[in-house]
């Protein structure tokens, strides 16, 4: 009762019994009403520090912003809400850092593994509603902890790639991305493979996972996954992204070729243990 008395002092004096009316309505009290709005403002707040940090990871790297976010929104989200917001958050990164890196996009190298990758998504996503994909996904993991383990300790030189291995790359990255969500590395090794400089590595890796976020945004307005409550917390989420990722590629251009590249196999070595735990736990489940 004293909280209810409290609540009402809050208000101007002539809204409380209105207030208070159509509370009773929704069959609520101004104590589940106050509890409702620190669960959302608590809630608002979380969204927003995690897309700072996810902001400056990609800002960094290119990449990983939702190797970041997607696990800790998860503590508090539903998939369905945490899904479309990072893939909405993904495409203020992309959009900033194609934007920041346009003197090194080269179209050349980003539409060979975007043509790939099409048909690669299409292929993953059919093997993600047909097949048994939890084992797969634990030698992906390990293949990646190997590898980029591996190249942290010898530390490999570029070499001569074939004309057909970005459309390889590509399909790989969609067809990984639509069966386990976690497309990138394919296009990432293949980058660096290549010896390119860090900044068209970081150029190629925005513009073509700026088209793709693109389309997956696109799919998933279009399928209502994109409602109100995921524009809310985009809203709140938009400025601490930009934020990020101005701290990030700030941190970026002070980075050499040899730490950026070691900086990306850490990234790496983190997404491959992410996906053996996250199919461990759900076996263990």
């Amino acid at each position: 009762m004293l909280k209810k008395e409290a609540a009402c002092d809050r208000l101007p004096k002539w809204e409380p019994q209105l207030i208070e009316r159509l509370l009773h309505r929704q069959g609520w009290d101004f104590e589940e009403l106050w509890i409702r709005l620190d669960i959302m403002l608590d809630s608002y707040v979380a969204v927003a520090t995690i897309s700072l940090l996810a902001g400056l990871v990609q800002g960094l790297t290119g990449f990983g912003s939702a190797l970041v976010a997607m696990p800790l929104f998860l503590l508090f989200l539903d998939a369905k809400t945490a899904v479309p917001l990072s893939i909405l958050n993904g495409l203020i990164i992309t959009t900033y850092l194609s934007l920041e890196l346009r003197r090194h996009l080269d179209w050349a190298k980003i539409f060979p593994l975007l043509l790939g990758c099409l048909p690669g998504i299409v292929v993953g996503v059919y093997f993600l509603k047909r097949a048994e994909n939890s084992w797969i996904k634990i030698l992906l993991g390990i293949l990646l902890i190997g590898y980029s383990s591996f190249s942290l300790r010898f530390r490999p030189r570029a070499i001569k790639m074939p004309c057909f291995s970005p459309y390889i790359a590509g399909f790989a990255t969609g067809a990984i991305g639509g069966a386990f969500s976690a497309g990138g590395p394919p296009v990432i090794i293949y980058t660096m493979l290549t010896g390119w400089p860090k900044d068209v590595i970081k150029a190629t890796l925005s513009g073509l996972f700026f088209f793709t976020g693109l389309l997956i945004a696109c799919a998933h307005w279009l399928s209502g996954l994109t409602n109100a409550l995921v524009l809310r917390y985009f809203l709140v989420s938009a400025l601490p992204i930009i934020i990020g990722v101005w701290f990030g590629s700030h941190i970026y251009s002070r980075t050499s070729q040899d730490a950026y590249v070691r900086i990306i196999l850490f990234l790496l070595i983190g997404m491959g243990i992410l996906m053996v735990l996250s199919t461990l736990n759900l076996h263990a489940l």
